[in-house]
């Protein structure tokens, strides 16, 4: 898969990945800012700050300006924010390419900031936040982090505490986009059917005049862990939701398509481990899943279900034994190969379209500064070995690494503290 690299005078890069006969064309401008960026006084700040873009800018003053242009060429547009970036973003048909790419930069570059749509805002986020809360499979994945992290930028939330939302002021905006919005934490990524050259000399043009600022860099995650951590919040919900997991390592780690074969055999698809052991066997769950999460600076594994409120002992015993199984008994080389090709078909799946693309291309660069294509990815996978499985699966499947993160009716730990244990 082709992909083109261009940095400008000023350090912003433009990452371009021409798709021809594709029907769309994505624009994505991703920015190294998150919540690990922000301060306890403003946590939430980088998911307000994404939200405002869209309130008005210089070219189009109000919000409504910016949804009907885009409403009007059947465009999907959004943002997101995470730990360590924010991403803007529209996709259209490749015909609209100049107006998406106009109406992207203008969010990205000319944001206003109207008070009065900060105030109304501060509501729609203390909704947003309200609506996450409520769900208990979304809520016990943060419930997670705070278990992991605690009271640092890592363990806090995203969207931040309601109180900071309904604190925060004008110039907190213009502060944290003054130290954080720098053409040298910036990418802006192109992909699917548009002439290469043309729009790259108008991301030039729109994008080049951004002044350079010094690079203010988030606080190093701190870990340590002695024993097996429990951390439950109870709610009264027909399911329990759980996420059982272990810290592992950084983005960086060489080791990391290990990482992620491992998070494969256990729940990757519906003949993984978990699935046939939970859904299949037990019949104590709808869904079983379980992921690799590697960041910056630190990383986990986790496996993840929500499960019959009376059968949550049994769960939670269920993958400990997929845990211990990993770490004591090779892999056959049928299951291993199956894992490969699973999460290889299921990576080019996944890139099917432009803004999935823009999104590979643009997260890729943010970090790691070096892009792997695809093909590039396959080929670490299928270097994958047993013995690199059982190595890794040693080295994270330990009592002392164990985390278990838990939203239901659930009060008493002692009977759950009895059995955390891989063994």
């Amino acid at each position: 898969m082709i992909y083109h690299k261009k940095i400008l005078p000023n350090g912003l890069r433009v990452v371009t990945v021409p798709m021809k006969d594709n029907p769309t064309v994505t624009v994505l401008v991703m920015v190294e800012a998150g919540s690990k960026y922000e301060t306890k006084e403003v946590n939430g700040i980088s998911h307000f700050l994404e939200h405002m873009c869209f309130k008005g800018t210089k070219n189009r003053p109000k919000s409504i300006d910016i949804s009907r242009e885009l409403d009007s060429v059947g465009s999907e547009y959004n943002a997101f924010t995470s730990q360590e970036f924010t991403g803007y973003y529209a996709k259209a048909d490749y015909r609209h390419i100049d107006k998406v790419l106009d109406v992207v930069s203008d969010l990205y570059l000319n944001p206003t900031f109207p008070e009065a749509e900060m105030e109304k805002e501060k509501g729609v986020i203390t909704e947003e936040i309200n609506m996450y809360q409520d769900l208990p499979q979304r809520r016990v994945q943060d419930l997670f982090m705070e278990l992991l992290y605690g009271d640092q930028p890592a363990g806090w939330n995203i969207a931040g505490p309601k109180e900071n939302i309904k604190k925060m002021k004008i110039g907190d905006f213009w502060n944290y986009r003054k130290a954080h919005y720098l053409p040298g934490k910036t990418v802006v990524a192109v992909a699917g059917n548009f002439p290469e050259k043309a729009v790259l000399k108008k991301v030039e043009q729109k994008f080049g005049e951004m002044s350079r600022g010094a690079k203010n860099d988030k606080l190093p995650v701190k870990e340590s862990q002695e024993k097996p951590e429990i951390k439950i919040e109870f709610k009264k919900t027909d399911q329990t939701h759980l996420v059982l997991g272990v810290r592992s390592f950084d983005m960086y780690y060489k080791k990391e398509p290990v990482m992620q074969i491992i998070a494969t055999i256990l729940g990757g698809g519906m003949s993984s481990r978990m699935f046939q052991k939970m859904r299949e066997e037990l019949g104590i769950c709808y869904y079983a899943k379980a992921g690799d999460n590697a960041f910056t600076d630190h990383g986990f594994l986790e496996a993840f279900a929500g499960v019959d409120n009376t059968r949550l002992n049994e769960a939670i015993s269920a993958i400990l034994e997929e845990f211990r199984r990993l770490k004591d008994e090779p892999v056959s080389k049928e299951e291993l190969q199956k894992a490969k090709d699973y999460f290889i078909g299921s990576m080019f799946l996944g890139l099917e379209s432009s803004d999935s693309l823009a999104e590979y291309y643009g997260g890729q660069e943010i970090f790691k500064k070096k892009i792997k294509n695809p093909d590039q990815v396959a080929k670490e996978i299928k270097k994958v070995t047993a013995k690199d499985v059982a190595k890794i699966a040693k080295e994270i499947f330990q009592d002392k690494n164990l985390n278990l993160a838990i939203v239901g009716p659930v009060e008493n730990t002692s009977s759950i503290e009895k059995i955390l244990k891989i063994g």
